[in-house]
Protein backbone atom coordinates (compact mmCIF):
# COMPACT_ATOMS: atom_id res chain seq x y z
CA UNK A 1 0.00 0.00 0.00
CA UNK A 2 1.40 3.41 -0.98
CA UNK A 3 0.11 6.10 1.34
CA UNK A 4 0.77 8.79 -1.24
CA UNK A 5 -1.62 6.95 -3.56
CA UNK A 6 -4.33 6.84 -0.90
CA UNK A 7 -4.58 10.49 0.00
CA UNK A 8 -8.40 10.38 -0.03
CA UNK A 9 -8.38 7.61 2.55
CA UNK A 10 -5.97 9.53 4.79
CA UNK A 11 -8.10 12.65 4.38
CA UNK A 12 -11.24 10.71 5.37
CA UNK A 13 -9.48 9.32 8.46
CA UNK A 14 -8.24 12.79 9.39
CA UNK A 15 -11.70 14.34 9.05
CA UNK A 16 -13.31 11.53 11.06
CA UNK A 17 -10.73 11.82 13.82
CA UNK A 18 -11.07 15.60 13.89
CA UNK A 19 -14.85 15.29 14.27
CA UNK A 20 -14.29 12.84 17.13
CA UNK A 21 -11.97 15.34 18.83
CA UNK A 22 -14.54 18.12 18.36
CA UNK A 23 -17.21 15.90 19.89
CA UNK A 24 -15.13 15.38 23.02
CA UNK A 25 -14.28 19.09 23.18
CA UNK A 26 -17.86 20.33 22.98
CA UNK A 27 -20.38 17.57 23.70
CA UNK A 28 -18.81 14.74 25.72
CA UNK A 29 -18.93 14.38 29.52
CA UNK A 30 -22.42 15.89 29.72
CA UNK A 31 -21.29 19.37 28.67
CA UNK A 32 -24.58 20.27 26.98
CA UNK A 33 -26.62 19.39 30.05
CA UNK A 34 -24.50 21.67 32.24
CA UNK A 35 -24.83 24.80 30.08
CA UNK A 36 -27.89 26.09 31.98
CA UNK A 37 -25.98 25.80 35.26
CA UNK A 38 -23.09 28.04 34.13
CA UNK A 39 -23.53 31.81 34.39
CA UNK A 40 -19.96 33.08 33.97
CA UNK A 41 -17.29 32.75 31.31
CA UNK A 42 -14.16 30.92 32.44
CA UNK A 43 -10.83 32.06 31.03
CA UNK A 44 -7.63 30.67 32.57
CA UNK A 45 -4.72 32.45 30.95
CA UNK A 46 -1.94 31.53 33.38
CA UNK A 47 -0.80 27.91 33.01
CA UNK A 48 -0.66 25.98 36.24
CA UNK A 49 0.08 22.33 36.75
CA UNK A 50 0.27 21.34 33.10
CA UNK A 51 3.49 19.47 33.91
CA UNK A 52 1.66 17.23 36.37
CA UNK A 53 1.01 13.99 34.54
CA UNK A 54 0.23 10.75 36.40
CA UNK A 55 3.32 9.15 37.87
CA UNK A 56 4.08 5.45 37.98
CA UNK A 57 2.59 5.21 41.47
CA UNK A 58 -0.64 6.81 40.21
CA UNK A 59 -1.03 4.02 37.64
CA UNK A 60 -1.68 1.55 40.49
CA UNK A 61 -4.75 3.52 41.58
CA UNK A 62 -5.73 5.61 38.56
CA UNK A 63 -8.50 8.19 38.63
CA UNK A 64 -10.12 10.09 35.78
CA UNK A 65 -8.38 13.35 36.71
CA UNK A 66 -4.98 11.64 36.79
CA UNK A 67 -5.23 10.98 33.08
CA UNK A 68 -6.78 14.25 31.91
CA UNK A 69 -3.39 15.80 31.21
CA UNK A 70 -2.09 12.58 29.70
CA UNK A 71 -5.14 12.34 27.43
CA UNK A 72 -4.87 16.00 26.41
CA UNK A 73 -1.44 15.20 25.00
CA UNK A 74 -2.03 11.72 23.55
CA UNK A 75 -5.30 12.66 21.80
CA UNK A 76 -3.55 15.14 19.51
CA UNK A 77 -0.58 12.98 18.50
CA UNK A 78 -2.48 11.60 15.45
CA UNK A 79 -3.16 15.16 14.25
CA UNK A 80 0.58 15.78 14.17
CA UNK A 81 0.96 12.69 11.99
CA UNK A 82 -2.02 13.08 9.64
CA UNK A 83 -1.52 16.73 8.66
CA UNK A 84 2.06 16.41 7.30
CA UNK A 85 0.95 13.25 5.51
CA UNK A 86 -1.64 15.32 3.66
CA UNK A 87 0.18 18.60 3.19
CA UNK A 88 3.80 19.58 2.93
CA UNK A 89 4.57 21.80 5.87
CA UNK A 90 7.41 22.52 8.24
CA UNK A 91 7.28 22.32 12.01
CA UNK A 92 6.99 26.06 12.67
CA UNK A 93 4.14 26.55 10.20
CA UNK A 94 2.30 23.47 11.42
CA UNK A 95 2.58 24.43 15.11
CA UNK A 96 1.57 28.03 14.41
CA UNK A 97 -1.65 26.99 12.68
CA UNK A 98 -2.33 24.30 15.27
CA UNK A 99 -1.93 26.63 18.25
CA UNK A 100 -4.12 29.28 16.59
CA UNK A 101 -6.79 26.64 15.94
CA UNK A 102 -6.69 25.41 19.54
CA UNK A 103 -6.93 28.98 20.85
CA UNK A 104 -10.04 29.51 18.72
CA UNK A 105 -11.61 26.25 19.90
CA UNK A 106 -10.84 27.02 23.56
CA UNK A 107 -12.41 30.47 23.13
CA UNK A 108 -15.54 28.97 21.57
CA UNK A 109 -15.75 26.50 24.46
CA UNK A 110 -15.73 29.34 26.96
CA UNK A 111 -18.16 31.60 25.09
CA UNK A 112 -20.69 28.82 24.57
CA UNK A 113 -20.40 27.60 28.19
CA UNK A 114 -19.43 24.17 26.84
CA UNK A 115 -16.13 24.33 28.63
CA UNK A 116 -13.49 26.82 29.60
CA UNK A 117 -10.54 28.57 28.02
CA UNK A 118 -7.60 26.89 29.76
CA UNK A 119 -4.01 27.64 28.79
CA UNK A 120 -3.02 24.30 30.32
CA UNK A 121 -5.08 22.54 27.64
CA UNK A 122 -3.48 24.63 24.90
CA UNK A 123 0.03 23.70 26.04
CA UNK A 124 -0.82 20.01 26.46
CA UNK A 125 -2.63 19.78 23.12
CA UNK A 126 0.25 21.52 21.38
CA UNK A 127 2.71 19.13 23.03
CA UNK A 128 0.76 16.19 21.62
CA UNK A 129 0.71 17.67 18.11
CA UNK A 130 4.46 18.34 18.32
CA UNK A 131 5.07 14.73 19.36
CA UNK A 132 3.04 13.50 16.40
CA UNK A 133 4.92 15.73 13.97
CA UNK A 134 8.24 14.54 15.38
CA UNK A 135 7.13 10.91 15.14
CA UNK A 136 6.16 11.47 11.50
CA UNK A 137 9.57 12.95 10.70
CA UNK A 138 11.34 10.07 12.43
CA UNK A 139 9.08 7.34 11.05
CA UNK A 140 8.58 8.14 7.38
CA UNK A 141 12.10 7.65 6.07
CA UNK A 142 11.78 4.61 3.80
CA UNK A 143 9.77 3.65 0.72
CA UNK A 144 7.99 0.88 2.61
CA UNK A 145 4.83 2.37 4.10
CA UNK A 146 4.27 -0.50 6.53
CA UNK A 147 7.75 0.02 7.99
CA UNK A 148 7.11 3.75 8.07
CA UNK A 149 3.86 3.34 9.99
CA UNK A 150 5.45 0.95 12.48
CA UNK A 151 8.40 3.29 12.98
CA UNK A 152 6.04 6.23 13.44
CA UNK A 153 4.05 4.34 16.06
CA UNK A 154 7.18 3.38 17.98
CA UNK A 155 8.50 6.94 17.71
CA UNK A 156 5.22 8.28 19.09
CA UNK A 157 5.47 6.04 22.15
CA UNK A 158 9.13 6.89 22.76
CA UNK A 159 8.56 10.64 22.36
CA UNK A 160 5.48 10.49 24.57
CA UNK A 161 7.43 8.72 27.30
CA UNK A 162 10.17 11.31 26.92
CA UNK A 163 7.73 14.18 27.31
CA UNK A 164 6.05 12.39 30.23
CA UNK A 165 9.38 11.98 31.98
CA UNK A 166 10.46 15.52 31.11
CA UNK A 167 7.25 17.00 32.46
CA UNK A 168 7.72 14.99 35.65
CA UNK A 169 11.26 16.32 36.15
CA UNK A 170 10.18 19.91 35.52
CA UNK A 171 7.25 19.56 37.92
CA UNK A 172 9.55 18.10 40.56
CA UNK A 173 12.06 20.90 40.06
CA UNK A 174 9.45 23.62 40.47
CA UNK A 175 7.53 21.97 43.30
CA UNK A 176 8.88 22.70 46.75
CA UNK A 177 8.08 20.13 49.37
CA UNK A 178 6.76 21.79 52.52
CA UNK A 179 7.29 20.02 55.79
CA UNK A 180 4.65 19.72 58.53
CA UNK A 181 3.67 22.75 60.59
CA UNK A 182 5.10 22.68 64.11
CA UNK A 183 3.91 24.98 66.86
CA UNK A 184 6.72 27.06 68.37
CA UNK A 185 5.79 25.81 71.79
CA UNK A 186 6.66 22.32 70.59
CA UNK A 187 10.20 23.36 69.72
CA UNK A 188 12.74 22.77 72.46
CA UNK A 189 15.80 24.81 73.27
CA UNK A 190 19.23 23.33 73.91
CA UNK A 191 18.19 22.37 77.47
CA UNK A 192 15.09 20.54 76.30
CA UNK A 193 12.72 23.28 77.53
CA UNK A 194 9.92 24.67 75.32
CA UNK A 195 10.84 27.80 73.36
CA UNK A 196 9.26 31.03 74.58
CA UNK A 197 8.72 34.48 73.17
CA UNK A 198 10.34 37.53 74.82
CA UNK A 199 7.47 38.20 77.26
CA UNK A 200 7.80 34.71 78.64
CA UNK A 201 4.58 33.29 77.23
CA UNK A 202 4.64 30.24 75.04
CA UNK A 203 3.99 31.19 71.43
CA UNK A 204 0.98 29.73 69.62
CA UNK A 205 2.40 30.55 66.20
CA UNK A 206 3.40 27.79 63.82
CA UNK A 207 6.47 27.53 61.66
CA UNK A 208 7.33 25.42 58.63
CA UNK A 209 10.04 22.79 58.96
Amino acid sequence: MQLKQHRKMILAITISYTLLILYFLFFAFGRVGKVDQITEYTFIFLPDGFFRLPGLSDLLHPTLMDFVGFGNIAAFIPIGIFIPLLYRTNFIRFMTWFILSILVLETIQALTFLGSFDMNDVIQNASGAAIGFGAYKLGFRTKNDWINMAATGISSVVLMLGVWGGFGLVDQAFTKEIGPFVAINELNDSNGNPSTVPNGTVSRLAVKT
